[in-house]
């Protein structure tokens, strides 16, 4: 049975909206420059469309974050290493939070838009909840469970777009080489100093 018209419809225009706000983050100086209906316009959309489809600007912003994120949330799931399930944990946690943080560094201004949106908590949106959790459940395996919850959560803190902001273009202009291995050592001592006492855990 072929495809209602209106729902190909609203496929292609969701499709559209997703496509003019990517290029309208991209180009723009500041998240709160874009507003819905600037995304409307170039989508060639009207407003309404945009509303029924998103319900609001968050909601459009965090469909557009998971489109984005969508391949590396698979990597995590059942890719090869280093994000893979199969990686050695103590190889596993820089390498998620390596992910991370070139996945802000590469969506800068719509991380920060969504993170600073102010619809609710940061620590409360899905996709900060799934890094969460999967970042928890790694360290598990190395810091114990006592540990796990508060350092999955500090380290994810290293990573917040207003961080990753000021220090790629708020003033510091820190090269994104030079970020990833200064959070690379972070990591690391991280991981050294709340190992269990007597712990050979290895992964």
């Amino acid at each position: 049975m072929p495809e209602p018209r209106s729902r190909k419809d609203a496929a292609r225009n969701r499709e559209a909206v997703l496509e003019a706000a990517d290029t309208l983050f991209a180009r723009c100086e500041s998240p709160e420059d874009v507003t819905m209906a600037d995304v409307a316009a170039a989508a060639g959309v009207g407003k309404g469309t945009l509303f029924r489809a998103f319900g609001d600007r968050a909601g459009l912003l965090r469909a557009l974050y998971e489109a984005r994120l969508e391949p590396i949330r698979e990597a995590i799931e059942a890719g090869p290493p280093p994000l893979g399930p199969a990686t050695p944990p103590r190889d596993r946690v820089p390498a998620l939070l390596d992910a991370v943080l070139c996945f802000k560094l590469d969506n800068r201004r719509l991380a920060l838009a969504l993170e600073e949106d102010g619809t609710s908590s940061p620590y409360r949106a899905e996709h900060y909840e799934r890094w969460h959790s999967v970042l928890r459940a790694v360290l598990e395996q190395i810091l114990g469970p006592a540990d796990s919850d508060f350092t999955a959560h500090a380290l994810l803190a290293a990573t917040r777009a207003d961080l990753v902001e000021h220090l790629a273009g708020g003033g510091e202009h820190v090269a994104r080489e030079g970020m990833r291995a200064q959070l690379a050592n972070f990591v690391g001592r991280v991981l050294a100093s709340g190992a269990p006492q007597g712990s050979s855990v290895e992964g």
